[in-house]
């Protein structure tokens, strides 16, 4: 059997992706719509005060195309803290509005193919602060699903450990020399979720990650040994950009 690599694992993620039910919404009355804003603000500012506290992190994008109208992307170290997010939003008013497009649970993670030096997270800063990540403070969005093929002599699970860690020091190459440009978040979902892994990708503009994404596609173990879902891209909105794009 080929050997399994460790993770070093952080805090649980959820993207949370609503779809605006405008149904709902312009049958209300203006009374009904603002009660339901100011209830959605209040929660809207504890999830901030949870992000400024560093005990969970919080961003909110406005969702391009028709897959969703926002993406409310939360980090929190605990499950049950990411169940009362959802469940708080669902029981406001703004829970019959804002209704589930998607999800994706998984929990941030770094693999140990590549690591060197000090591995503990408790007296390692760095990695302390990229298993659990601050929200970047960047315009654009991107984020997707992705797992390993496990198809007949493409199949990642097969190959030894040595293989795995050269192509990914290939992989990693690449997104190095975007460095720069672009902020990765990789969270393992592995009995979370439908895929294995979500990449959540952080820029000022959303040219970086189609320069990124399709420079990856030539990498082997991207071109061979990858399979991918949906992408999902948007732009950074604070609580006066929801207001506005809720405007009737």
């Amino acid at each position: 059997m080929s050997e399994a690599v460790e993770t070093l694992d952080g805090w649980h993620v959820l993207h949370d992706f609503r779809r605006v039910d405008w149904d709902v919404w312009t049958a209300w009355t203006d009374r009904e719509r603002r009660d339901a804003l100011e209830a959605f603000q209040a929660l809207w500012a504890d999830w901030a005060a949870v992000d400024r506290a560093r005990s969970g992190s919080f961003g909110a994008y406005q969702v391009v195309g028709h897959k969703a109208d926002l993406l409310l992307l939360h980090f929190r170290p605990t499950l049950g803290e990411l169940v009362d997010v959802k469940f708080r939003l669902d029981k406001t008013p703004m829970g019959r509005v804002l209704r589930p497009a998607s999800s994706y649970l998984s929990i941030v993670e770094l693999s140990k193919y590549l690591a060197q030096g000090d591995a503990d997270p408790a007296t390692n800063p760095y990695l302390k602060a990229r298993l659990e990540p601050a929200v970047p403070d960047k315009q654009a969005v991107c984020f997707y699903p992705m797992s390993k093929r496990r198809q007949g002599a493409d199949n990642w699970y097969m190959l030894d450990r040595e293989t795995r860690a050269r192509l990914m020091r290939s992989h990693g190459t690449i997104g190095r020399r975007y460095h720069d440009r672009v902020i990765q978040i990789i969270s393992g979902s592995q009995g979370l979720d439908d895929w294995e892994w979500g990449v959540t990708l952080f820029a000022d503009t959303a040219l970086d990650f189609k320069k990124l994404v399709y420079e990856m596609r030539f990498d082997e173990a991207s071109a061979r040994y990858a399979d991918f879902g949906p992408f999902y891209v948007g732009t950074r909105v604070d609580f006066g950009d929801v207001e506005r794009l809720l405007a009737v």
